[in-house]
């Protein structure tokens, strides 16, 4: 049996071995990989991102435990993607995300992985998008990214999942700190956890003031949809009803708003297909999966055809200041 035969068939040693081949980029995880994508298209991908200590690992447990016991009829199964930040260092990562999830040790449903980022910007490690790849074909109903926690340019998350959770708590900052551009314009819903705490009413309607301010007018998440609205015929009309993101206020250590936040993961993805959505951000990830490995893959025959010495002698005028760096790479691709 091969190795995509073993996933498909639900083997987790098998999904565990390909998914470490899918991260360390090796050629027989890439050709497994690319036999698989077939079979992939059917999870519900949900970002989850926020600065460090909102407890995004502690909610993410939160909702697959909900997910998990919510219909038992339905058995929805739960794949974890937890992205721990790489040392810049030493190049190490902790990966302990899954301590915060001991919650769902032996549940046969959820499946946990952690990855490094490997230094990779934007939230997520270079090989998140195999690794959900694999997952969804796998056959996970659910799929949970959390992302590393860096601050507010953290976005790569929304080209990936199909509904964006961003995580605020109360006392991280001043007001103005909760509305910055960057990170808040990708949720598709906004979660004050820790909602416990002093100051939980000043976050919210700081949260809620800036909402006024986007909608109607088109939403933040246009920024994904707008590129082929006028471009693809059996694109979506943003005029359409806007998918407002709703503020809601959990505990997550206590299990407090769970449920409601659950129920609006499932309300979000039927808007995403009453509307047309969520084939247009499928096409939009899968455009830019292609961008990203294109790029990857250029760089790398480039550096293959490319004389060594040459890329020195080039780079040596850098250094000395007798050509910018533009002028270097024009130099070196002619």
């Amino acid at each position: 049996m091969t190795a995509a035969e073993s996933v498909l068939a639900g083997d987790r040693l098998a999904l565990s071995r390909l998914l470490t081949q899918v991260e360390n980029g090796t050629e027989s995880g890439k050709a497994t990989l690319d036999s698989l994508f077939k079979h992939t298209g059917h999870a519900h991908l949900v970002g989850v991102t926020g600065a460090p200590g909102t407890g995004k690992s502690c909610l993410v447990s939160q909702i697959a435990l909900e997910v998990r016991k919510a219909d038992p009829a339905l058995q929805r199964s739960v794949a974890i993607v937890a992205v721990d930040p790489s040392s810049p260092f030493n190049g190490g990562a902790i990966l302990g995300d899954r301590v915060r999830m001991r919650d769902l040790a032996g549940d046969p449903g959820v499946f946990i992985r952690s990855m490094a980022s490997r230094g990779a910007l934007g939230g997520l490690a270079n090989a998140t998008a195999g690794v959900v790849q694999v997952l969804d074909a796998a056959g996970f109903d659910l799929i949970l990214v959390e992302t590393v926690g860096a601050g507010q340019s953290e976005v790569d998350i929304a080209r990936l999942a199909h509904t964006t959770i961003v995580v605020e708590t109360p006392g991280m900052g001043d007001d103005i700190q909760a509305i910055k551009a960057g990170i808040l314009e990708i949720a598709d819903i906004l979660v004050i956890n820790k909602a416990d705490r002093p100051g939980v009413e000043n976050t919210e309607r700081a949260l809620r003031v800036n909402l006024e301010l986007g909608y109607p007018n088109g939403g933040f998440h246009t920024f994904i949809e707008a590129g082929h609205a006028s471009q693809d015929a059996a694109s979506p009309s943003l005029d359409a009803d806007v998918w407002v993101p709703p503020v809601l206020k959990t505990v997550a250590i206590e299990s407090k708003g769970i449920a409601e936040l659950v129920q609006t993961i499932r309300e979000h993805r039927e808007y995403l297909v009453k509307s047309g959505l969520l084939a247009l951000r499928d096409r939009e990830r899968l455009n830019h999966d292609f961008e990203v490995l294109l790029q990857e893959r250029l760089k790398q025959d480039w550096l293959k055809t490319t004389d060594p010495s040459k890329r020195d002698e080039i780079l040596s005028l850098v250094f000395d200041r007798k050509l910018s760096p533009g002028q270097a790479v024009e130099r070196l691709i002619k």
